[in-house]
């Protein structure tokens, strides 16, 4: 396996069947939880970034010459937008002054499905960037879905908070 390869498929999980972006986005929320626990959002926020760029420039090396770039085996960008919807919760025990180890449930379950939703639904931008049919169209449409994700999690928090206790 090249590393292109390697990348792309975010180390095979993009290779796993059914549904790879689903596998890709739950290896993804448990290496988010991991890098949680290690340096809590600092940390999560800082690997986002880095995979985000990295995706850029992995996904545009590995699908030269494909006639369609959007491949399910490619899940490098499912991490970058499950990360981002993660982020939304991290920073928010880690605001709160929540040790580290500790990332409720709610949280990180609320990011993945709402990830998810839109990741397949493809409202709005998402669509919009899924439609470009080119390598920076595979990282913008998850990006896009990360964000909305992000907002809905934030949205379901402040719901449960505010109404709900």
């Amino acid at each position: 396996m090249t590393m292109d390869r390697m990348l792309a498929t975010w180390f095979g999980a993009g290779l796993l069947r059914p549904a790879p972006g689903t596998w890709g986005s739950a290896v993804a929320v448990a290496m988010g939880l991991i890098l949680h626990r290690i340096g809590h959002f600092p940390l999560l926020a800082l690997a986002t970034g880095l995979v985000i760029l990295l995706g850029f420039w992995v996904v545009t090396r590995y699908t030269v010459g494909m006639d369609d770039p959007d491949r399910s085996e490619i899940v490098i960008d499912e991490v970058a937008g499950q990360w981002l919807a993660l982020m939304a919760p991290s920073f928010g025990f880690w605001h709160a002054g929540l040790p580290a180890d500790s990332f409720p449930y709610p949280g990180w379950v609320a990011a993945f499905l709402f990830f998810r939703l839109f990741d397949i639904w493809k409202p709005w931008l998402v669509g919009r960037a899924d439609r470009r049919h080119d390598s920076a169209g595979v990282m913008l449409d998850d990006l896009w879905a990360g964000i909305f994700a992000a907002l809905a999690t934030m949205a379901a928090a402040a719901f449960a908070h505010t109404v709900l206790m």
